[in-house]
């Protein structure tokens, strides 16, 4: 009878043993799956986290995948309500998610790097309220509308990346990381002027542009007056506040963080230096950094970080 219960234990314990270590392999499975999405789709965003632990890397992979699909359901072609069904439906699988029920390879790599770095969970459903507002708002009458939205849809990445990645003096960390997703996105914003307003979207905030005498007609007809340069340098000079703001996170982070961190801003403040140096020509072409330009920027950004 003891050589029986012992052989019961022994397979029960076998049997324990190779559950663990398929859920060991399935977790792995995951965020290879997220980490080659990751690689194919944001190259940049992807080599810019090299120097991080490997951890730290496949749980910023797990929250750029769950943060692509959000864009992606916006971004794919259907009308408005077939997207706000599908982006409803993500939703759903983020709250089974977050109740330890995780459905596929980016809810089951993210569930894991929510509980390893303790990433507070009202992040992810922000951003998915963030994407849901292009769907909803293709006008912001004033700056405090746009930066909620770009708070939504850029900050709340860079402090989900920060938990992640770790800092120090919380509340001053947390707000440098908020003022540089707003710079990053007001960047993107200058940059697809043209391709925002084919799709009858401005983001420029409406009171502003009627301040420089610069009407939705003429943006939507893609007019450069005098008055749409004034209104772009007033709009690149808030946006370098935002810069110059934000990079005060840099000493709040661990050192092997720095340069990971710093690339990104690096690539757009030289985005919007070309922007403006080109007398914001926005309408004739979108303007871009080359590969050679982008690896420089971030060989400076290595460079800087070890510096006291």
């Amino acid at each position: 009878m003891a050589e029986e219960h012992v052989a019961i234990t022994r397979r029960n314990a076998d049997t324990g043993e190779s559950a663990m270590i398929a859920n060991i392999e399935a977790l792995r499975e995951s965020y290879r799956y997220c980490q080659n999405l990751t690689r194919q789709e944001a190259k940049n965003f992807y080599y810019g986290f090299a120097l991080l632990p490997s951890s730290q890397r496949h749980a910023i992979c797990a929250a750029y995948a769950f943060s692509r699909r959000c864009d992606d359901i916006v971004d794919d072609k259907g009308t408005v309500e077939e997207k706000e069904l599908a982006l409803s439906a993500y939703r759903n699988e983020l709250a089974h998610c977050l109740a330890g029920q995780p459905e596929g390879h980016v809810f089951m790599a993210l569930a894991d790097a929510i509980q390893r770095y303790h990433i507070p969970e009202g992040y992810f459903h922000q951003i998915i309220d963030g994407v849901h507002m292009d769907l909803t708002t293709s006008r912001y009458q004033t700056f405090e509308d746009l930066r909620y939205y770009c708070y939504q849809v850029a900050s709340v990445v860079g402090l989900v990346t920060i938990e992640i990645c770790g800092y120090r003096d919380g509340e001053a960390a947390r707000q440098r990381a908020i003022d540089m997703g707003i710079a990053m996105q007001l960047t993107n914003i200058l940059r697809d002027v043209k391709e925002d307003a084919a799709r009858d979207r401005i983001y420029l905030p409406l009171d502003e542009m009627s301040m420089f005498h610069y009407s939705e007609d003429e943006l939507l007809r893609g007019e450069q007056t005098e008055a749409f340069y004034r209104l772009m340098v007033y709009q690149t000079e808030r946006a370098r506040e935002y810069f110059s703001r934000g990079l005060e996170i840099l000493p709040l982070l661990p050192r092997r963080s720095r340069a990971c961190v710093r690339r990104w801003p690096n690539i757009y403040a030289a985005l919007l230096d070309r922007i403006e140096a080109s007398n914001y020509d926005i309408f004739r072409e979108r303007m871009s950094l080359s590969l050679r330009e982008k690896v420089t920027l971030a060989s400076r950004a290595l460079v800087r970080s070890v510096l006291p």
